[in-house]
């Protein structure tokens, strides 16, 4: 099949490379020129495993191409997928100028039918908004999907080659066999492509992402609590994940979620519930939450230093929002970063994707290493902020050589408890007794 996907992100690269992969003839369009060339010369412009290795493969093979010309890729596409920006606005909503925007001039050069693929996580209505758009400039026959991703940063590939359901969203008989035709060949285990209409396929993205935000933010809060009662919350998050009702997943506490998804997605949610005049009480207190639990390191590295860190070194494992990306969108590195530099400290930070993007935002600010124990060296205390798999078994004798002070503040619960005693740490970590 002939597809288009408007839109190189990480959503409308992941999209356009894994169709190629089976067999389809794909056309990416972005309006950035210079990316365009990079990607022409077989430069993927984002970190996320196992995409270089389908990209190159399929640029070669003529299955993958680039243009900044939306009506070359209007010619060749009869599915159009678009991926394109929905950024929060500043009242929470999804800003959906792009999507609509592209959709006008869509509507200018449509010449046949063609399927108009929702891809981008996307309010309530939307489709009838693209609708609408497209029609106002053209009497060509066309049909608009929703088509909503479900693909994890650091796993997109995998998702999108075996992915635990596909949904569309419509109402047209014709546009749903070309949708179904096209997905058959990621389906051949069994998994379900769930046909609905439009705005529940609109709403289940949405109400996906918040569920599971919902839950990393419940288990926060519960580790808060552990550490006022002296319960433990790893025995605690064991007890309730053998539950199968509940399950293991997303049970982990930390110092909150971040990336492009989340916030943004449950903001939207939030926004969209009180268009609607329904008031999204638990979602309120998620983004509440979730903005405490981002600092929650802070007090703690205070305390330690009673109350003074102007002059001091803090070395930082991990600047990404989640380990196996480089996107630093809403990271709670970045909060901690800023509330560190506000109290006088300076940063020496490492992470194996993320530091040009940091760099790109803090200039010298922050103080980039080459190596993980390259950040730590004369450093008055560690903060973790990232898990990352090269952090999970570090030379602690090298750790304790390098630091003035054996202290780790671990946002992520990295280390067992009594291993850190052992190693003679001072270690303070997330609903968990210190070391």
């Amino acid at each position: 099949m002939k597809i288009t996907v408007v839109g190189t992100g990480y959503v409308g690269l992941v999209t356009g490379t894994c169709l190629a992969e089976t067999g389809n003839e794909v056309i990416c369009v972005d309006i950035d020129a210079s990316k365009v060339a990079r990607m022409k010369a077989g430069e993927v412009p984002i970190y996320e495993p196992h995409l270089d290795v389908l990209f190159e493969r399929n640029i070669k093979a003529g299955r993958l191409s680039f243009t900044t010309s939306l009506k070359e890729g209007l010619d060749h596409g009869e599915i159009v997928f678009l991926a394109l920006p929905t950024p929060e606005d500043e009242d929470g909503s999804a800003d959906l100028s792009y999507v609509l925007g592209v959709s006008k001039d869509i509507g200018t050069h449509i010449s046949d039918y063609k399927v108009i693929v929702d891809k981008s996580p996307v309010p309530v209505g939307t489709a009838e908004k693209v609708q609408a758009t497209i029609a106002a400039q053209t009497s060509v026959a066309f049909d608009v999907v929703s088509n909503p991703e479900f693909l994890r940063e650091g796993f997109a590939v995998d998702d999108f080659l075996k992915p635990e359901r596909i949904v569309i969203g419509s109402s047209s008989e014709r546009a749903t066999a070309l949708m179904q035709k096209l997905y058959k060949p990621f389906v051949r285990s069994g998994n379900p492509i769930i046909v609905m209409d439009e705005k529940s396929a609109e709403l289940t993205k949405y109400a996906a992402n918040s569920f599971l935000a919902t839950k990393i933010t419940f288990m926060n809060e519960v580790a808060n609590y552990c550490e006022r009662v002296g319960a433990d919350v790893d025995m605690v998050r064991r007890g309730m994940g053998t539950d199968s009702r509940i399950g293991k997943r997303f049970l982990f506490p930390g110092i909150g979620y971040g990336g492009s998804c989340f916030p943004k997605d449950v903001k939207a949610l939030q926004k969209a519930g009180k268009d609607a005049q329904y008031d999204f009480k638990i979602l309120d207190a998620v983004i509440e939450v979730n903005d405490h639990q981002k600092v929650k390191l802070i007090p703690k590295i205070d305390a330690y230093f009673d109350g003074n860190l102007k002059g001091k070194t803090i070395a930082m494992w991990g600047l990404a929002f989640k380990p196996e990306t480089d996107d630093i969108r809403e990271a709670p590195s970045l909060y901690m970063i800023d509330q560190l530099l506000e109290r006088g400290a300076t940063i020496q930070a490492f992470d194996p994707e993320a530091m040009d993007n940091v760099k790109a935002k803090y200039g010298d600010k922050v103080v980039f290493a080459e190596t993980m124990y390259g950040a730590t060296q004369g450093a008055d205390a560690l903060v973790i902020s990232t898990e990352w798999s090269i952090f999970r078994t570090p030379n602690f004798n090298t750790l304790r050589e390098n630091l003035n002070h054996p202290v780790v503040f671990d946002g992520r619960n990295l280390y067992d408890v009594k291993d850190m005693e052992k190693e003679r740490f001072t270690y303070i970590s997330i609903g968990r007794r210190e070391a």
